[in-house]
């Protein structure tokens, strides 16, 4: 009777734990694809901060097991590159508000021409403020600071701890900036530091004038590389082999943006979000 009722407690035991356990994003497939979460970062992805909208990307996103693979965690200072709308910037705020600090780097308005993005980067920063300022509570002292794309600094030289980028590389080429941004990732950051890259994966190289918003990951890498970083792991966990990468209107056919006729939306939706590379560059 003693032995049947341990062995009830122990079912009843592990069943509530995995009822209770977090609801992780689903694993793709790949070498690295079981990245260890640690805590600090699966309880601000599960924060109740969150637009329920954003938490429905975190299927194609994985920002548990990305931002744990880039090793982010509290007492660090992160900076992440062009954050838009603060996808991460409601995981990152939350994540380093009592220990570290976030920040959000954005595109000096007045460094754009007028006509040729300026109100989108005005939105931008305008947005970030009123999140931030909109709950103090959440984001601590997280701040946004503002840089000039054509010689762009993000703070004192090394004096952060990782610089992040969320498929923002294809641009920076599009507008012949990417080597000033890569030279300014690697001043910024302190020795040992890490520079994460997500972004949009081509089949192969791809010309400068590229509009398909995909890059090859080997130009990821070489450019990284010049700029003095090495590079100290990749990862599948973003992969999406349903991306055949030929679509008419590049990577922004595809979900979330979804340019693309409303009679293949059932085609696109299949497909998901874009194959994405996962890097993880050290400064030496």
């Amino acid at each position: 009777m003693k032995t049947r009722s341990l062995t009830t407690a122990c079912l009843f035991t592990l069943s509530t734990l995995l009822l209770s356990a977090p609801a992780l994003a689903t694993k793709p497939a790949g070498p690295n694809a079981q990245i260890a979460i640690t805590p600090a970062v699966q309880a601000a992805v599960q924060g109740n901060g969150r637009d329920p909208a954003n938490v429905k990307r975190d299927a194609w996103r994985h920002p548990a097991q990305t931002l744990s693979f880039f090793g982010v965690a509290p007492g660090k200072t992160v900076i992440e590159i062009t954050p838009g709308g603060g996808w991460y910037a409601e995981i990152l705020g939350p994540l380093l508000r009592d220990k570290g600090s976030y920040v959000a780097a954005v595109v000096d308005p007045m460094a754009v021409p007028e006509g040729r993005g300026r109100d989108y980067q005005q939105r931008s920063r305008d947005g970030l403020d009123k999140k931030f300022a909109a709950n103090a509570a959440l984001y601590g002292k997280s701040k946004v600071v503002a840089y000039n794309p054509t010689a762009p600094q993000f703070g004192a030289d090394n004096s952060a701890d990782v610089v992040l980028t969320f498929r923002n590389v294809h641009n920076w080429r599009s507008a012949n900036q990417a080597e000033g941004m890569f030279t300014g990732f690697y001043k910024v950051l302190k020795p040992g530091g890490v520079l994460g890259v997500v972004e949009h994966r081509a089949k192969a190289d791809v010309p400068a004038d590229d509009k398909s918003g995909y890059v090859g990951q080997k130009q990821v890498i070489a450019m990284a590389e010049a700029a003095g970083f090495k590079l100290a792991g990749s990862s599948e966990i973003n992969a999406n082999p349903r991306d055949t990468k030929d679509h008419p209107n590049g990577v922004w056919t595809l979900p979330p943006t979804n340019q693309h006729d409303k009679a293949d939306d059932a085609k696109y939706q299949a497909i998901g979000e874009s194959d994405r590379m996962t890097l993880r560059f050290v400064k030496p």
